[in-house]
C-alpha cells in the first residue's frame, strides 16, 4: 500500500518551493506526529498549561534526519492550518541546533519556511530580514519544550536559505 507522504517530492515541481506537511498547528498544546505505518496523524503528547506551538510545525516529505525521522520545519503563518495540510513554502533559513537526550548529543536543526501567499511573512527571503525577536521566541520555545521532556536543545547558529537547502539535499531519503 502506498502511503500519502512516502513518495511526495521535497519540492513542488512547478515552482521549486518546499513541500511542508503540518503535523501540529500553531497555538495548540497537543503535539501530533505522522505515523508512516498507518498513514495517520497520531496524538503524541500534550504540552503543559501556558505552552503552545508558536507557528505551524511539521516535516519535509522524502527526507530523513539522523534520528530516522523526516527533517523538521516550522512554517511561519498568522493563522493555523491543520494536521496533514500541505503548505508550499519558500525556505528562508534554518536554526542549527544540538539536542542532548540521555547523555547523547545529536544535531536537530529546525528549518524555517514562509508561504508565498501569507501576507505578513511573504516579504521574508532570509532569516536575516526577520525581526530577531521572533527567532529568539522560536528558539526559546524549543529550548523550553525539550527541557520539559528532560532534553537539552542548544541553538548553534541561524543560517539563510542556501544553508537550509544544502541541509535538505544531504537528507533526501532513498525511495522506499
Amino acid at each position: 500500500m502506498k502511503l500519502p507522504f512516502s513518495e511526495m517530492p521535497v519540492y513542488e515541481a512547478e515552482t521549486g518551493r518546499l513541500n511542508a506537511i503540518i503535523e501540529t498547528p500553531k497555538g495548540v498544546r497537543n503535539k501530533y506526529k505522522y505515523d508512516p505505518d498507518s498513514g495517520l496523524f497520531k496524538f503524541s503528547k500534550m504540552l503543559p498549561l501556558g505552552a503552545a506551538f508558536p507557528f505551524d510545525f511539521g516535516f519535509i516529505p522524502s527526507t530523513q534526519d539522523d534520528d530516522g525521522d523526516p527533517l523538521d520545519v516550522m512554517v511561519l503563518m498568522e493563522e493555523p492550518t491543520f494536521c496533514g495540510c500541505l503548505v508550499t513554502s519558500r525556505l528562508v533559513g534554518v536554526i542549527e541546533a544540538e539536542q542532548t537526550e540521555k547523555g547523547k548529543t545529536m544535531r536537530n536543526d529546525r528549518l524555517i519556511g514562509v508561504p508565498e501567499n501569507e501576507q505578513t511573512v511573504a516579504k521574508y527571503h532570509s532569516l536575516e530580514e526577520m525581526d530577531s525577536e521572533i527567532l529568539d521566541q522560536i528558539e526559546h520555545f524549543f529550548i523550553s519544550y525539550n527541557q520539559m521532556e528532560g532534553k537539552k536543545f542548544k541553538p548553534l547558529r541561524r543560517c539563510g536559505p542556501k544553508t537550509a537547502r544544502e541541509l535538505i539535499e544531504q537528507h533526501i531519503a532513498e525511495p522506499v
